[in-house]
């Protein structure tokens, strides 16, 4: 956290500066990097996991993505399993941290879509 903090006021230059500085290897800094931020960024960052059930036909996932675009929310993961009997699981994670409306309004209208069968969060962070 040290070594990004330096990086980010601009007190050092490079990525060696900077854990030269507070006593951490560059291959620490590089392991851990993605995972370590302030409580400020986090606090910022909201990301959901929604679970739906979609029918397998062309379009449906577009029509979904372009509804989650549409209420601001950014998708971080898609995931989908290969159809059975007509429908697919996709699980996607979404940083909602943009989003105006309400998430159950986003379920909710998720859930109204054509080929939508149900939506539902199975996961918080």
């Amino acid at each position: 956290m040290q070594a990004k903090d330096l990086l980010n006021r601009g007190e050092v230059r490079t990525i060696h500066e900077a854990v030269d500085r507070v006593g951490l290897s560059r291959s620490a800094f590089y392991k851990y990097k993605d995972g370590i931020f302030t409580l400020n960024k986090l606090e910022r960052e909201r990301i959901v996991t929604i679970s739906m059930d979609l029918e397998h036909r062309s379009g449906i996932l577009s029509k979904v993505l372009g509804l989650v675009a549409d209420f601001e929310g950014n998708v971080l993961t898609i995931n989908q399993t290969i159809p059975l009997q007509g429908l697919a699981n996709v699980v996607i994670s979404v940083d909602t941290s943009f989003m105006v409306d309400r998430l159950s309004l986003l379920l909710d209208t998720l859930e109204l879509q054509d080929g939508v069968k149900k939506a539902h969060v199975i996961g918080q962070g």
